[in-house]
């Protein structure tokens, strides 16, 4: 037997008892903490960075960094749709999943890392990075994928310690990393680009060396072609709604940077500061709630799957508002914590106000898409991302060139509302088969 395979899910996984129902407010809240943990705590790191970038790096250089905290949580996002669903349909079949599979899914995801960093040192120099800090970035950007596999993997497999302590790891690193270059006078973009790379790296660690043999091994095991199946009935069109998904979302960002430059984009990415901790769980907690809405409808039990979208919601809301809140005193009373010379504070909460519309929408709507995933509806959901993604790509280039960066905004909470409206519709239907 290889070392790759206690990474397998037991035989009889399938036969889990699904979580019961959660009948108090104490316990609901303990579960997402616990599975909040580790997305909480790179939330807090990479805000942390993010003050600091603003604090003593020029708004150009500031609004780079932020553009590369777009682009690399959207080649996350591409992974989690490809080999996400996917590993967790895999582990938690009738069958579990072989050694043959695991190197399948290891092979494509090394060849998507690289693809990763080809795309993020494209888009880095095109939003005129110097060749340096776009090469450090893009080994960044394919770390962060093959970390963000080891997340999708522990997930599927039911070993989630090991992606809270992976998160702990990263966000540790990077905290204690970039208090160094503080100190120590050294807070380039160079060198907080390293940084990034050697927290990114060590985090891989979390995962044990079990997953590391496999995921190494991968260079001469496992077949491309084992993966074809997976691309052909579930990842190419979980991708296709990600991608639109992206463009839904972050138009603003790819548009204002690679149009107005990254100092324009850099006010767009100040009020967004704010919103990072939702964004982040908003990302993060779809990897655990697809596994139990899964296990749960696997099992026939649609109620508490129904139970986990509303707790989903309940979740996504609470920290919502909590991060809004405080972000409204911080604006209020203390706005020189975050704000320096250069940034007007009415167009700060302009900006503020238009991303907590934003994100209170895909507060709403993500459980439903996390529940038609789960429920294998992925050619539909594909077809919402596509549809609200022309709207927004439409509407925020409409508004940027007629109306400046701030407005443009409006494009992104345009395709929200348009993609939330037919993720509903979607559901609604879903529901009404399943009752």
């Amino acid at each position: 037997m290889s070392n790759a395979a206690p990474l397998t899910a037991a035989a009889g996984m399938d036969r889990a008892k699904a979580p019961s129902a959660l009948g108090t407010l104490v316990p609901l809240v303990l579960h997402y903490a616990f599975n909040t943990l580790g997305p909480i705590s790179i939330a807090g790191a990479h805000f942390l960075t993010s003050l600091l970038f603003l604090h003593y790096l020029p708004p150009e250089q500031f609004g780079l960094f932020s553009f590369a905290f777009v682009v690399v949580p959207f080649a996350l996002s591409m992974g989690g749709a490809l080999f996400g669903a996917a590993l967790v349909n895999s582990a938690n079949g009738k069958e579990p999943m072989t050694e043959g599979e695991l190197a399948a899914y290891m092979k494509a995801n090394l060849v998507f890392a690289v693809l990763a960093a080809v795309a993020v040192f494209g888009l880095m120099l095109a939003s005129t990075a110097g060749i340096a800090l776009s090469a450090i970035l893009s080994l960044y950007g394919a770390l962060m994928t093959i970390r963000w596999f080891g997340r999708c993997h522990a997930y599927a497999v039911h070993r989630m310690p090991r992606a809270i302590v992976s998160d702990l790891i990263y966000s540790g690193i990077l905290v204690s990393g970039l208090g160094v270059l503080l100190v120590t006078n050294h807070l380039t973009p160079v060198f907080a680009a390293i940084v990034l790379v050697l927290c990114s790296g060590t985090a891989i660690t979390g995962f044990g060396g079990g997953f590391l043999y496999a995921q190494a091994s991968a260079l001469w095991r496992g077949s491309l072609r084992a993966f074809l199946p997976i691309w052909r009935d579930l990842a190419r069109w979980s991708l296709l709604g990600v991608i639109s998904t992206e463009f839904t979302a972050n138009a603003h960002a790819y548009l204002v940077t690679l149009i107005s430059g990254p100092k324009a984009f850099a006010l767009l990415a100040l009020g967004s500061l704010f919103m990072r901790p939702v964004s982040l769980v908003m990302t993060a907690l779809p990897d655990a709630e697809r596994a139990t809405m899964a296990r749960a409808l696997n099992a026939g039990k649609f109620g508490d799957a129904m139970r986990t979208v509303l707790q989903f919601r309940i979740a996504g809301l609470v920290v919502l508002a909590g991060t809004s809140v405080l972000a409204a005193i911080i604006l209020l009373w203390f706005p020189h914590l975050v704000l320096k010379r250069g940034y007007d504070e009415a167009s700060v909460a302009a900006v503020l106000c238009i991303w907590v519309a934003i994100m209170a929408i895909r507060a709403l709507r993500t459980p439903e898409s996390v529940l038609l995933q789960a429920g294998g509806e992925f050619k539909p959901l594909a077809g919402a991302s596509v549809n609200s993604s022309v709207v927004s790509l439409i509407f925020t280039s409409g508004l940027l060139l007629a109306f400046g960066p701030i407005v443009s905004l409006g494009g992104v909470l345009t395709g929200e509302i348009v993609m939330a409206l037919q993720i509903y519709a979607q559901a609604r239907r879903w529901r009404a088969r399943h009752d």
